[in-house]
């Protein structure tokens, strides 16, 4: 089957095979179709299996009929993160540069001002996070009853990040007749009753069992000393073959630390979290992509729709605390039929965690242990003992074989500058590939 079979226009076709891909996948062949014949849709599939064009083209094709007006979306998806949001407007713009629509993207960390214009001058698709799009709703800026599409996309992160209330008040918001998409890797009890609330007669599509880690990646565990993790983990990024590799923490203070530690010892690395504003992570993700750096030190803000080709594996630095958020970190590697390596570093706290993960994907995990390493004091000061702290005997042989120390050398004057060594900081420019509001 090819994309052609699919019922796309020829435009969007050209565009599709500009981008390289002449084959659907499972997920995308099976939701075209139905999205097309205005169908409510359930599709879950696991992470890396292109979920996301599954709705982007056939909405392409169908607001290329219609004309937006101000304030007032033809179509909305909703995101849970900024990366989520900022990638799919990403593959709107890829696929639908022969389509004259319009999109806006409204996501917190940027300026709101920009936003509301874009909105102002009416937009075919709307891309959102539910805060930034609440916040507009409330101020009056937005309007939602001529919105005819709504996706809700990673349907289970929205639900993990407390999203739901308000989803539920944004689909009262919108039209009663509409068409509504609904796209998740799982589909935990809560997600299902949204589903039947807001859905009508939705068609389900499963390519793939509820949670399940991609069969062409690689999953080992990786038994460690808490102590040593950081040296094991240098020793593995030498001795594997890494062209890239995604690193998650499971705390930011975490991230920041070993992205510190990982450049004092020459590598090239980068971090993202959620205490980083937004045209900075854009700036880090696309060193990332371009290979500026090729190792990226991330919290699980990056865990779930972060679609880089090419990354070879993924280091779970700390198991994760929730087993869904395990399935969507190693699905970071082996996508688009792409061969992966998952390593899971374990302590001997995490035995429940790693309990739930196997039980959640149905298979047992490979543990092997890790290569043997003299941790080294590279996050302490090399300092030389103190002459009170060395033993009385080396006290004493040092007195005797030392000879008396010469003056010491003059301070240097108050104003003198103290080279402090490089800034380690990095300041390039912003991408721009992401602009407010544009036309495709």
């Amino acid at each position: 089957m090819t994309f052609a079979d699919l019922g796309l226009s020829d435009e969007l076709l050209k565009a599709v095979a500009e981008s390289g891909y002449d084959t659907p996948t499972p997920i995308q062949a099976q939701a075209i179709p139905p999205v097309l014949m205005m169908k409510d849709i359930i599709g879950i599939a696991q992470t890396g299996t292109g979920k996301t064009a599954s709705f982007v083209l056939p909405m392409i094709d169908i607001l290329a009929h219609g004309r937006a007006r101000a304030l007032m979306p033809r179509s909305l998806i909703l995101e849970p993160t900024r990366e989520l949001a900022a990638q799919v407007a990403e593959n709107f713009e890829k696929y639908g540069k022969y389509h004259k629509l319009s999109m806006a993207l409204l996501i917190g960390g940027v300026q709101m001002g920009d936003q509301v214009k874009a909105l102002e001058k009416g937009v075919d698709v709307l891309i959102a996070t539910p805060g930034r799009l609440m916040d507009l709703f409330q101020r009056g800026k937005i309007l939602l009853n001529g919105c005819s599409m709504l996706v809700i996309d990673e349907a289970d992160r929205m639900l993990d990040m407390g999203f739901i209330p308000d989803i539920e008040e944004i689909c009262t918001k919108l039209p009663a007749q509409r068409q509504t998409l609904l796209f998740s890797a799982t589909m935990p009890a809560p997600i299902k009753k949204l589903a039947d609330r807001f859905l009508s007669n939705p068609k389900s599509i499963e390519v793939a069992r509820p949670a399940t880690a991609g069969t062409n990646i690689t999953q080992r565990l990786v038994k460690v000393d808490s102590r040593k993790k950081r040296d094991v983990l240098r020793n593995m990024l030498l001795a594997e073959d890494v062209t890239s590799a995604v690193i998650f923490c499971n705390r930011k203070t975490t991230v920041r630390d070993l992205n510190k530690s990982l450049q004092r010892h020459g590598f090239r690395s980068g971090e993202i979290h959620g205490d980083i504003d937004q045209s900075a992570r854009i700036a880090e993700l696309e060193r990332f992509r371009t290979g500026d750096v090729n190792i990226l030190v991330a919290s699980d803000v990056a865990a779930r729709g972060l679609d880089i080709k090419g990354v070879s594996h993924v280091f779970n630095f700390d198991a994760p605390w929730h087993p869904d958020d395990y399935v969507h970190r190693i699905g970071r590697t082996g996508r688009a039929g792409a061969k992966g390596v998952a390593y899971t570093f374990v302590t001997s706290e995490d035995a429940e965690a790693i309990d739930n993960i196997q039980k959640l994907i149905g298979q047992k995990i490979e543990t092997i242990g890790a290569p043997a390493v003299e941790a080294e004091k590279e996050d302490r000061r090399e300092e030389k003992p103190r002459k009170k702290d060395r033993p009385v005997s080396d006290r004493k042989s040092v007195q005797r074989a030392e000879p008396k120390p010469a003056p010491a050398p003059a301070r240097p004057r108050r104003h003198e500058a103290v080279d402090e060594g490089p800034d380690e900081g990095w300041n390039g420019p912003v991408p721009q590939f992401l602009s407010v509001g544009f036309n495709l």
